[in-house]
């Protein structure tokens, strides 16, 4: 261990630490052996335990992730700074803060001394610098804090050699470490003697939950003061040599090809403009400013190839999707049942930093910036594209303005890479909010059909087949292996993924007898990804909407008849804590009702309760709203809130008033004034996140969490003000706009 010099070239006297965290494995072994046990059946009919209650899609991340979690980098600096370089992106959801705090933790420092940066591509780290599935905490938890104890052992060890002093007579506090007699030293003085290699180290064990200070308690976003008053850098703000503002001229249908452009020595004269060249996807413009840049593209005159799905609009598509959706295998031929089917539209990701990269490509290397969630594929595969080695390819991870699951996606990094090598100079590529919004990939429609079975007072059997729009996995586990083994031909290796990830993730928390779920997905060549929650926002939202319709049809209280049915105590907790909080049942006038929703997903589990106002026909909107979350181990209940909160918002969206129209093979909906996003007038002012106290050793997934409860809650609130069953979301979906030109 030596010094270092960072990505300025500045030198300073630092330690790093490269370790592994045994225990990562073992909580993969636990989590199955916990689902298997026995659970009380409450006098119900019992189901099997599902795939995703065995092992769901995150155990399988931190396998895969394993070998290489010993990569993590941890500096201390000789003014006592900490930094620590993440393999993860942070979009907003609170990450940097969450690990900044158990290195605080661990190291005995004060947080306001961490500092938490985005790692840059590093293809040796495999499967474990993917941001996504609910996953960072849950996979970093053990790897960091193993990483920064280590880190203060040594500290403390350099220490009782400077005194002669026996390592276990010093303690740590406030980014020091004290001796018995009062002497004390600064992290930063002991930081070139922590480094040096022949320093006896007896070994570093992670606190226990218990001896915990700072993990556990409500921490404000580190990073909050930035982001509200516009200092925070996101890749449009970096500045990058020489780069040019560029804009791209997209088809007017989905995947459409150039064919010619008419007036290119024209558009290449006007005002600013310094190149107009061809790219797969569309004509790229680079100027002076955007401004010219976007002039420039919109005058353009463009002949079109056509796309893989020209002729696909709505009702196309939801015919595929019925027709694909297979049959449902119990008869109800002896025992009343309950069917219903639900369409729920395509809806873009809409973050508020829309689709942008920097590139700077030469003959011999490329160096990108961008917001990604997948670094290591888009490395490699910006190499493979550009011809070049590997090691002549660099790519560093920015910040991002949301993604909630777009930035799995790096196709501006990749489409900037390919305008600078064929300018022959750096560009500044922004995908404007149109493009963004037509030609960004979206979540898949799907159709659902569902069947519950029961008989005196007991559901006898729960059937679910859901027929969706193919999503996109083809980032694979966000390297160029499983990216290859999902284009396989036919659609075999992203149909393959696919049904990992839904038999992974989805499950029913409810002993509802003989319970099976089942995927088919159509191909449409249209542009998808996962979207929030992938695959449960739309498959348990639909099923919390039956939960209501079975509550119904057997005579009993939603939440009586959801507490009766649940698996564990544990789930019940957060039921319980919802329907005492948000008082269950109080007495409503006409046009205003209650709506309650569970669901449990990696490892953790919410409940939601709303409250909805349909006296206004032309604006339903939710009023009120209760959660409770149990993520097992919380390590910043402040980031949770929000996190919930965020679901809550995506859900009020989606189930009301969000959706795409898609018309021959495009979007209508091209900017926010017509994709109808919650705004802060449809969110209620009363929302309440009640994070439950530890109930593990170990954290739960929380970023794809808050989304389907709520879709289920507001829903069945929807249904009980209105009198109407809710069959097609989302509720409210007028094209109540002009479209922009294609």
């Amino acid at each position: 261990m030596s010094g270092q010099h960072d990505a300025t070239g500045r030198s300073r006297r630092t330690f790093l630490t490269y370790l592994v965290a045994a225990p990562t494995l073992a909580l993969v072994t636990r989590a199955g052996a916990d689902a298997l046990a026995p659970q009380a059946a409450h006098a119900v009919v019992p189901s099997l335990p599902a795939i995703a209650d065995v092992i769901d899609l995150g155990d399988l991340f931190i396998l895969a992730g394993a070998p290489t979690s010993a990569l993590l980098a941890l500096a201390v600096e000789a003014d006592g700074t900490i930094r620590f370089r993440l393999p993860r992106e942070e979009v907003g959801q609170g990450l940097t803060t969450a690990v900044a705090i158990l290195v605080a933790e661990e190291l005995d420092a004060p947080l306001a001394d961490v500092r938490v940066e985005l790692d840059d591509a590093r293809p040796e780290l495999l499967f474990n610098q993917l941001t996504g599935s609910s996953n960072s905490i849950r996979s970093l938890y053990g790897p960091v804090r193993q990483c920064a104890a280590t880190a203060r052992a040594r500290l403390v060890a350099a220490a009782a050699r400077r005194w002669s002093l026996a390592p276990a007579s010093l303690t740590t506090a406030d980014g020091a470490v004290r001796a018995p007699d009062g002497r004390t030293a600064r992290y930063g003085e002991l930081a070139a003697a922590a480094a040096a290699p022949g320093l006896v180290v007896l070994g570093a064990t992670p606190k226990k939950a218990a001896e915990h200070a700072l993990s556990g308690r409500t921490t404000n976003q580190t990073e909050t003061p930035a982001t509200v008053t516009g200092a925070q850098r996101y890749t449009l703000d970096l500045d990058v040599p020489g780069a040019k503002p560029c804009v791209v001229r997209r088809p007017p249908t989905f995947g459409g090809t150039v064919r010619s452009v008419a007036n290119l020595a024209d558009v290449r004269a006007m005002p600013g403009v310094l190149h107009v060249v061809t790219v797969p996807t569309g004509v790229a413009v680079v100027a002076e400013t955007f401004g010219q840049a976007i002039t420039a593209k919109a005058a353009l005159r463009v002949t079109w190839g056509p796309g893989p799905a020209d002729q696909l609009s709505d009702a196309q598509i939801r015919t595929r999707l019925r027709a694909a959706t297979p049959p449902l295998l119990v008869p109800p031929l002896l025992t009343p049942y309950v069917d219903a089917e639900f369409d729920f539209a395509f809806v873009s990701h809409a973050p508020m930093e829309t689709n942008c990269a920097v590139a700077d490509v030469t003959d011999d290397r490329a160096e990108i910036w961008s917001g990604l969630k997948s670094p290591i594929v888009a490395r490699q595969t910006i190499a493979a594209d550009l011809g070049l080695p590997l090691d002549k390819v660099t790519v560093h991870v920015v910040q991002a303005g949301g993604s909630f699951g777009r930035r799995l996606f790096f196709d501006a990094a990749l489409e900037a890479a390919r305008i600078s090598r064929a300018c022959r100079r750096p560009v500044r590529l922004m995908w404007t909010r149109v493009d963004d919004t037509r030609h960004g990939r979206m979540r898949p429609a799907t159709h659902h059909r569902i069947r519950a079975t029961h008989l005196l007072g007991e559901v006898l059997s729960f059937e679910h087949r859901v027929a969706a729009a193919e999503t996109d996995f083809r980032h694979g586990l966000g390297e160029i292996i499983t990216a290859t083994a999902a284009h396989l031909p036919l659609g075999i290796g992203n149909a393959t993924l696919a049904q990992t990830l839904f038999l992974t993730t989805v499950k029913s928390p409810y002993h509802f007898g003989l319970t099976t779920q089942a995927l088919t997905e159509v191909p449409t060549g249209i542009p998808t990804a996962s979207w929030r929650s992938v695959y449960s926002a739309n498959t348990r939202g639909a099923e919390e909407i039956m939960v209501d319709e079975l509550a119904a049809a057997t005579g009993k209280d939603p939440y009586r008849f959801r507490r009766t049915f649940l698996k564990t105590d544990a789930q019940r907790a957060v039921l319980d804590k919802v329907a005492t909080e948000g008082n269950w049942g109080r007495p409503m006038e006409p046009g205003r009702a209650q709506g309650i929703a569970f669901h449990e997903e990696y490892k953790s589990r919410t409940a939601c309760l709303v409250e909805i106002d349909v006296r206004d026909p032309q604006r339903a909107r939710v009023t009120k709203a209760v959660i409770a979350v149990d993520v097992g181990l919380p390590v910043n209940p402040r980031g949770l809130e929000a996190q919930m909160i965020g679901g809550l918002t995506d859900a009020i969206s989606t189930t009301l008033r969000a959706g795409l129209h898609i018309d021959k093979g495009l979007p209508l909906e091209g900017s926010y004034s017509q994709f109808h996003w919650a705004q802060q007038r449809d969110t209620p002012r009363d929302v309440r996140v009640f994070v439950l106290p530890a109930t593990g050793t170990e954290p739960g997934g929380a970023g794809e969490l808050g989304v389907p409860a709520a879709v289920g809650a507001i829903a069945n609130a929807w249904a009980r003000a209105t009198g109407s069953k809710p069959r097609s979301f989302p509720l409210d979906f007028d094209v109540d706009f002009t479209p922009y030109p294609r």
